[in-house]
């Protein structure tokens, strides 16, 4: 233990201290003797205790107790575990029994998989999660530091290869030398692996169709071989070939030819029977071509599109035909369209991802859509509340326009243990969504059912919405699965229910238990006008017994492997029940809002047979109505995009009037051209690189002068989207940056903001950016060692080995002081000190008489009795006193005769005695007579103070003359003396 000062100058004042003391003690001061040496002694400790606190004064205890974390690089170019889990454990043994060890992971962030303990590391393994794809070495590092204990002297253990590709380590061990951690290095490097890898693959950015290119592939390769390079242009695969690598670096070209126009992404993979590394044999680029417009048309039914496709004909627009199964899920393909079609296509068949895309295609990057009616689309086809409906200008839902059936549902649903996680959740977002499509006059029931039904929802009135929506949202899965009770269960109920049409939805991704009677429970729900559908979920659902139950029930029977689409399934089964929204009555459409389209029906339009329901939304413009009024032809602009909805059919079945009239061809391209993106040139060049996990954005502009903020809105293969603004660095010159998790192509929707109008775009386009596979991959990576050996230097640390592991806990213990701050201890002294410093000086003590007095009424103790010669002396003392008044008084008698003189005497005496104060007159025995007043005899009245006391004792005293100016008598002089010492006791 010792003492250190935080600021030891102050310790100067300690001399001005010194002299201050010596002079409060030559100062002729009132106090005297101890109390003076006690006043003087409290204000110089006073002084110095204040000194000693400005200097910060501490006491510290040495620490030799270490306290030592493991950063282990965890990224994917470490070698297994295994060549270092064993040495770790080994190293832990050799530390002292109050050591601590702690192990942080490390990769492209860092966590503590053990916290510090006196614990060896027997039996420890990773369990965190990190992002392997880059090493941030700062990251780990600077953790660690971040937790280090005040009473231990701290270190850290590096264990990485030093593949470093983000952060900077020198930089944290700066900070690491500052805070008094040494960083000590185990390097490992994995064998040589046979590797051969894409570096890059390039070809132009901007093509024109028809137009020939280059594709430059270079390959890194450890060892010399031959393989296998393929080229795909979208997922379809445009070359093939053998190809021979030397080490090192080889490049190679592909002529190829842009055939069709839209935006394209090209991959590169290889194949090498001897290479070990599979990560980094793939490569990505991309182009737009630039030619005439391309629509992706969606048919639900096939071969119901040739009308549509002979309007695009005519027109010389680019299209495709593909069933909704064909929908493509990686996001970059939607780009290479200029406008979607969906033509009648049910919900059921489109999954959840897959909306979200083309939803995205639109709002993100300006792609248009267009759905054409029929029986399976709209919310016929279970686009209730789906990405679909919100990019389009209407509602699928009528909203309370018409009278709709009353609707009596119960929908079961299996809770089993086999519909844990996405499956169950999915199924509660189908009843939920089902429930908010009904109306309040419509009945609802939820039963689900494991080994025995429970009725989450008892069949009722939907008066009270928001709680049957909680109620279904609390639905947990547990047991086996017994469908027959659960259906019967929910046909027993629906009886009870009025409503006018009755209907029970089944969902279910297991097998019953029991085989009961299925054909005598729907034929008693057919007499009744109980209808029920049923959705199998997965192949081990029982397809063959829920179609059968369907077929019986006359409902409809849905499959589905892809657990997203049960939303819709539901949704459509709901709209199904009410046949209403299909109008069917013939009718001429009306003109509404027709903008710029008012050409095109400027001479009148052909009637219509009849159309799906639906309602327009409030920001929508509304072309064509029918007398309802519903909305016939409906528009609106969609984020960066436009949409169109078309609610008759385009087969000639509702529209046969239409498909006859010699301008539907040149009508419907119009309409289509319509939600074509706004912006096709291209005036900026966009380029990325990588930096660490970073994409460091550039933006070129070929206008001069461009004004407004430019934006970027970027989105990844998974709809991950991030939203950038751009900062100008030069003219014409803009650039951002951007944190990448994964490789792969980024699209990248550039606007332009209006000066004027910031809500308003000024220009926009939509490109595209690779990122490459990690750095962590790379078949050159920069030589490390020296880096590893600088930190160790930098920061006091060594380079330890995989053949010592005790080497850890080797070494001299750098002492840890771990001090007490004492200030506070010291001020609170001084003030007590400094309360103790004023009574010393303020107050006299008569320290005798409280001792005196604390012996005799001591708590505990007897009270003394007083010893008899005491007594007797105080008796003679009192009996003294009675004499002398005695004689005082025959004194008066006898002057009495001397007349006025002797009077004028005994007053001037009384008179001398009251100047002398009220000290004297108090010293007067008690009950002292006073002397007569004059010859007569009669007395006068006794004066306060007892004035009688001023006369000269003994009778020769009275007899002698009191002259004016004569000296004071004894009681006189007496009383002078007691006032004199009263008053020095005062002081």
């Amino acid at each position: 233990m010792g003492l250190q000062f935080k600021e030891p100058l102050f310790l100067l004042l300690l001399v001005p201290l010194a002299v201050f003391a010596m002079w409060m003690w030559r100062t002729k001061l009132q106090l005297t003797g101890t109390r003076k040496a006690l006043a003087v002694g409290l204000r110089t400790v006073i002084l110095l205790l204040l000194v000693l606190s400005l200097s910060g004064v501490q006491w510290y205890v040495t620490l030799e107790q270490k306290a030592i974390y493991y950063v282990v690089d965890r990224s994917a170019s470490m070698p297994s575990d295994k060549a270092y889990g064993q040495w770790l454990k080994a190293s832990s043994d050799a530390k002292a029994k109050d050591d601590q060890v702690g192990v942080i992971a490390t990769g492209l962030d860092a966590i503590v998989e053990r916290s510090l303990s006196p614990q060896h590391l027997n039996g420890f393994s990773f369990t965190g999660q990190i992002n392997g794809q880059f090493s941030n070495l700062a990251q780990g590092l600077q953790l660690a530091g971040s937790m280090m204990p005040e009473q231990a002297a701290p270190r850290v253990v590096l264990v990485t290869d030093g593949s470093e590709n983000v952060g900077d380590m020198l930089r944290q061990g700066k900070l690491m030398k500052d805070k008094g951690i040494p960083v000590d290095i185990l390097p490992l490097s994995g064998p040589a692996k046979k590797d051969v890898a894409i570096d890059s693959l390039k070809l132009p950015e901007k093509l024109y169709q028809g137009e020939k290119y280059a594709l430059e592939i270079t390959i890194a390769s450890t060892f010399a071989g031959t393989g296998e390079l393929r080229i795909y242009e979208e997922n379809q695969e445009i070359s093939k070939q053998t190809v021979t690598v030397e080490r090192g670096e080889n490049r190679f070209a592909l002529q190829s030819l842009a055939k069709e126009a839209g935006f394209h992404r090209y991959r590169a993979e290889l194949y090498f029977a001897e290479d070990e590394q599979a990560e980094n044999n793939t490569g990505y680029a991309f182009s737009r071509v630039t030619g005439p417009p391309k629509v992706l048309v969606v048919e639900g039914v096939p071969g119901s599109s040739g009308n549509i496709e002979s309007v695009l004909k005519s027109s010389f627009i680019g299209y495709e035909v593909i069933p909704p199964e064909m929908l493509s899920r990686d996001m970059a393909n939607y780009a290479a369209y200029d406008s979607i079609i969906l033509n009648n296509v049910s919900a059921t068949r489109i999954s959840g991802p897959q909306m979200d895309m083309i939803e995205t295609a639109v709002a993100s990057y300006g792609i248009g859509l267009v759905m054409l009616g029929g029986e399976d689309s709209y919310g016929m086809g279970g686009y209730f509340k789906t990405p679909i409906e919100k990019a389009l200008p209407v509602y699928m839902d009528l909203q309370g326009k018409r009278e709709i059936p009353s609707l009596g549902l119960i929908l079961v649903i299996d809770r089993s243990g086999s519909m844990d996680g996405g499956k169950l959740e999915l199924a509660k977002e189908a009843a939920m969504r089902t429930v908010e499509l009904m109306r309040e006059k419509d009945s609802v029931g939820v039963v689900a059912f494991d080994s025995t039904p429970w009725w989450v929802v008892e069949p009722q009135k939907l008066t009270d919405r928001k709680k049957v929506l909680e109620q279904i949202q609390s639905i947990q899965p547990a047991g086996g699965t017994e469908i027959y009770t659960a259906v019967d269960e929910a046909y027993q109920r629906m009886l009870k229910v009025e409503a006018q049409r009755r209907h029970i939805i089944l969902l279910t991704d297991g097998q019953s238990a029991t085989n009961q009677s299925y054909e005598q429970l729907t034929s008693n729900m057919l007499k009744h006008n109980i209808t029920l559908s049923s959705v199998a979920v997965g192949e081990g659902a029982d397809v063959q017994l829920l179609e059968s139950l369907a077929k019986m029930a006359k409902g409809r029977f849905y499959y589905t492997n892809d657990q997203s689409t049960l939303p819709a399934i539901f949704s459509r089964e709901a709209v199904m029940m009410a046949r209403t929204y299909i109008v069917d009555q013939p009718f001429v459409p009306a003109l509404g809002q027709t903008g710029d389209w008012n050409g095109l029906f400027g001479d009148g339009v052909p009637k219509i047979n009849a159309y799906v329901a639906v309602t327009p939304k409030e920001t929508a413009e509304v072309a064509l109505m029918s007398p309802e009024p519903d909305p016939l032809l409906a528009r609106w602009q969609y984020g960066s995009g436009r949409s169109v909805a078309w609610t008759s059919d385009i087969t000639g079945k509702w529209s046969g009037d239409w498909i006859s009239w010699e301008r539907f061809s040149s009508v419907f391209s119009q309409i289509i051209k319509w939600t074509f993106p706004q912006f096709q040139a291209s005036p900026f060049t966009l380029s990325s690189r990588l930096e660490g996990n970073a994409a460091k954005l550039e933006l070129k502009s070929s206008q001069s002068g461009l004004k407004g903020d430019v934006h970027a809105s970027i989105t990844d293969d998974t709809l991950g989207r991030t939203e950038l603004q751009l900062t100008p660095t030069a003219p014409g010159e803009y650039e951002s940056q951007m944190t990448v998790q994964k490789p792969g192509v980024y699209l990248a929707k550039i606007d332009v903001k209006d000066a004027a109008d910031p809500d308003k775009s000024a220009a926009g386009f939509t490109t595209g950016f690779v990122i490459p596979y990690s750095p962590e991959y790379r078949i050159h990576p920069a030589d490390s060692g020296a880096k590893l050996k600088q930190l160790a230097e930098l920061t006091g640390g060594r380079l330890l080995s995989l053949d010592r592991p005790e080497e850890v806990f080797q070494g001299a213990v750098h002492p840890k002081r771990q001090p007490h701050d004492m200030a506070a201890a010291l001020l609170i002294a001084a003030l007590l000190l400094w309360l103790l410093d004023i009574a010393v000086r303020r107050l006299s003590i008569p320290w005798d008489r409280a001792a005196i007095l604390w012996t005799a009424f001591r708590p505990g103790r007897r009270r003394l009795q007083p010893e008899p010669s005491a007594v007797a002396a105080g008796l003679e003392r009192l009996q003294q006193r009675k004499r002398r008044a005695a004689g005082l008084q025959r004194a008066a008698q006898q002057s009495a005769g001397s007349g006025t003189t002797l009077l004028e005497r005994g007053a001037s005496a009384a008179r001398s005695a009251d100047g002398a104060g009220s000290g004297a007159a108090a010293s007067a025995p008690a009950g002292q007579a006073s002397a007569p007043s004059g010859a007569g005899g009669a007395a006068s009245p006794p004066r306060a103070g007892g004035g009688a006391a001023s006369m000269p004792q003994g009778p020769a005293s009275a007899a002698s003359p009191a002259a004016p100016g004569t000296q004071p008598d004894a009681a006189e002089q007496t009383m002078n003396r007691l006032l004199a010492a009263k008053n020095r006791r005062r002081r």
